[in-house]
């Protein structure tokens, strides 16, 4: 055998393990649109919300999912008519895939511009224990954003809007003193406390009240008036998770957005007689015109208003 044939057969036998090599690349390869959706869809536990937050349509988004599914030979989510939820494989996949994003993002953005700085301002009572789910969800797209955002009285937040001190706020709309802006949702309010809570009639509610100044509170001590309910200020907090931990504690009842409820609380409204309380719309004002910003101010409100139909 001549010298030359034996090498000629070893460049042979090379050049068919790197095209095996590459054929099992191929069958692995992943569509990283299609994982985003995956991920989306798992977080979001809806296609509808997902397509929102893609920009896309319900089918399209199924479309990517099921050539990943047949990608990987696994079964990632099982669908019913009420429910989307993780298979034990997409629950294994998740971790992976979200890394997978994050890696893919962050190649893509290595030569942008320095990342734009976006301000915005939230309510008070808006926020609560879903606040990393919103965040998480806003930096899955948003990678060439930071976000500051703080967290105030609606009043106090809007202000500092109109003095243009923040790019956004998104606010409870309490009057008509702006009628602009984008409606993300109405937030239904009630008397939320403990299973456990009880109230001796005699005696005056004790309440778990935001300090002043403050629309809810306002608005929750006009119903008590109205119905000649006698009361007392139990506790004072700032912000959903302080008043909702009263509420838990069985100190007393707050009077927060059923969307935000905390752990360990009920609506405790019809059982104590309480008045009922109305609904008030929540608002979404801005004057950021840039992509970036504004595909992140959608993030935030998709995921917003994807609480909402967890609550319900």
């Amino acid at each position: 055998m001549s010298r030359c044939s034996a090498i000629d057969r070893e460049r042979s036998g090379s050049a068919a393990a790197f095209e095996q090599a590459d054929e099992r690349r191929q069958v692995t390869a992943l569509d990283i649109d299609a994982v985003e959706a995956f991920v989306l869809v798992a977080e979001l536990r809806s296609f509808t919300r997902a397509a929102e937050a893609l920009d896309s349509t319900q089918s399209a988004v199924s479309v990517r999912i099921r050539r990943l599914e047949d990608r990987l030979g696994r079964r990632l989510l099982e669908r019913t008519p009420r429910q989307v939820r993780l298979s034990a494989d997409g629950e294994a996949f998740l971790a992976s895939a979200r890394e997978l994003v994050a890696a893919h993002r962050r190649a893509v953005g290595a030569f942008d511009a320095p990342r734009r700085r976006l301000l915005i301002g939230i309510s008070h009572h808006v926020v609560g224990a879903e606040l990393p789910m919103i965040l998480r969800e806003m930096s899955l797209r948003a990678s060439q954003v930071i976000v500051e955002m703080r967290v105030g009285t609606s009043r106090d937040l809007f202000d500092a809007f109109e003095r243009a001190e923040l790019d956004a706020v998104i606010v409870l709309r309490h009057d008509s003193r702006r009628n602009d802006g984008e409606v993300l949702m109405n937030e239904a309010f009630a008397w939320l406390g403990s299973p456990e809570f009880v109230h001796r009639a005699e005696l005056p509610l004790p309440v778990a009240l935001q300090a002043e100044p403050c629309s809810i509170r306002r608005m929750a001590v006009d119903a008590l008036s109205v119905a000649g309910v006698a009361w007392s200020e139990a506790f004072v907090g700032g912000g959903v998770m302080t008043t909702g931990a009263a509420a838990a504690a069985g100190l007393a009842v707050a009077v927060l957005a059923t969307r935000v409820a905390p752990a360990g609380t009920i609506d405790v409204g019809a059982r104590l007689g309480l008045p009922p309380l109305p609904s008030r719309e929540l608002v979404l004002h801005t004057a950021v015109t840039d992509a970036p910003a504004r595909d992140a101010l959608r993030k935030l409100a998709n995921a917003l208003r994807s609480t909402a139909g967890a609550a319900a």
